[in-house]
Parts: C-alpha cells; sequence; structure tokens
C-alpha cells in the first residue's frame, strides 16, 4: 500500500498525533578526552543526524553562542556541551570529515552559528530543506515533516529552555537527542518514498481556489 504524504501539512493536526522519542543511549560529552572518543565512535557510523541548541534571548540586542552540538546515529546520540568544552580539534574533525554523511534541517544557519565559536570547513553535509521537494512536499520546519511522513509530532516544548544550564535536564536531552535523530529517519524515508515511488503526494486544495463566480461554482457541483 502507498504512502499518502501532503505537500503542505495541517499543523493544526499535529497535537492529536503519539509523539516521537529518541529510543536509544544519550551520552553528555563534557570533556575533550569524551569528545575525542565520541568522535571516535560516531564516525565509525554510516549515517548521523546532527542539530544545535543555543539559550534563548529574550532582551533587544542578546546574544549567544551555540551551547549544544548533537549528533545521533541510529541508536546512539551525543550531547557535545560547546558552552563547557568550546570546540575542540576533535569536533573540528567530525564537522570537516567528508566520509559520513551528517544529516541536518536548516544545517546553513547552523554551520554559520558553529562558525561564532570556531572557523572550519564544512564537510559531507545534506540539508532536508533541499531534498524534500523531490517528493513534493513544500513544507520546510522537521515538525511538519515528520508529522506529515511518520505521523508522529516532535514536542518543542523544550525549545526556549535554557541550554547553557550547569545540568541539563533529561528532558532537554531527550529532546535534543530526538530531534538529530529524526533528520535519519527522515532522510532515509525520504529517500526510500523517492526510489520507490510507494507514496501519493495529495495536494490540499488553497480556499482560493474555492471561489468563483456562481456559475462557476454551480458547475463545480454537477461536476
Amino acid at each position: 500500500m502507498k504512502k499518502t504524504i501532503y505537500s503542505k501539512f495541517d499543523k493544526r493536526l499535529i497535537t492529536a498525533l503519539p509523539a516521537a522519542q529518541f529510543p536509544g543511549r544519550i551520552i553528555t560529552v563534557i570533556s575533550e578526552a569524551d569528545a575525542d572518543k565520541a568522535v571516535d565512535y560516531l564516525l565509525s557510523c554510516d549515517i548521523l543526524g546532527v542539530d544545535t541548541e543555543t539559550r534563548p534571548t529574550f532582551h533587544k540586542g542578546e546574544q549567544h553562542k551555540v551551547a549544544l552540538l548533537q549528533v545521533a546515529s541510529h541508536d546512539t546520540c551525543f550531547l557535545f556541551r560547546l558552552n563547557d568544552i568550546g570546540m575542540p580539534a576533535s569536533v573540528i574533525r567530525l564537522l570537516e570529515d567528508r566520509t559520513v554523511p551528517k544529516i541536518g534541517l536548516s544545517w546553513h544557519d547552523d554551520i554559520l552559528s558553529l562558525h561564532r565559536r570556531s572557523e572550519f570547513e564544512p564537510g559531507y553535509f545534506i540539508d532536508l530543506q533541499d531534498i524534500v521537494g523531490k517528493i513534493g512536499i513544500k513544507d520546510l520546519s522537521l515538525q511538519k515533516l515528520y508529522a506529515n511522513i511518520f505521523h508522529q509530532k516532535i514536542s518543542k516544548r523544550q525549545r526556549l529552555t535554557n541550554w547553557e544550564a550547569g545540568v541539563l535536564t533529561d528532558k532537554q536531552k531527550q529532546y535534543a537527542a530526538t530531534d538529530a535523530w529524526t533528520c535519519i529517519k527522515l532522510y532515509e524515508e525520504i529517500r526510500r518514498l523517492y526510489k520507490t515511488k510507494e507514496y501519493k503526494l495529495v495536494v490540499p486544495v488553497e480556499p482560493s481556489s474555492l471561489e468563483g463566480t456562481p456559475t462557476e461554482k454551480a458547475m463545480a457541483k454537477l461536476a
């Protein structure tokens, strides 16, 4: 049976969907030695999901650097606390690696933010926003994409929490890991659907297209 997807997903439907949650190990990296080990492990994987978190700003002119870099495989996610360890050589090596595909969303913006911490030459990155159009999807947010393709919701409740806190809460860790992991899931499913064509694309009718002259409306009812 073909999977039904929508060119644009109705955001109002997301609330009722079951929550998506990363099911694997979550490991917080708070030292350069731990970062070295984490990067060695990650670069032995065949694909990675990536994302970043920054302490939110609530005052005009206030600005913070990226506090967290989360990198997930299918079953393990490392949370690099950049506000504690900075950008050690191992993290730069990960970001510049050209052998393992790293999947993100709006990753161009994340790279610009990471550059505020340290210069590096971006390696093998794939942005989901650059490929979803291949299967006819116009939405570009992670939450809408995941709801559309997997019929699950990604909670955004932790997005505006303090990512520079001394200790991250379990909810923050789960949120960060889920965002990175779902990038892998989306990439693999988008590729599968594109290759197999096992999907039906539904294009919702825009309200404006329902308008027309009385004659047009009458003809539409008879059609």
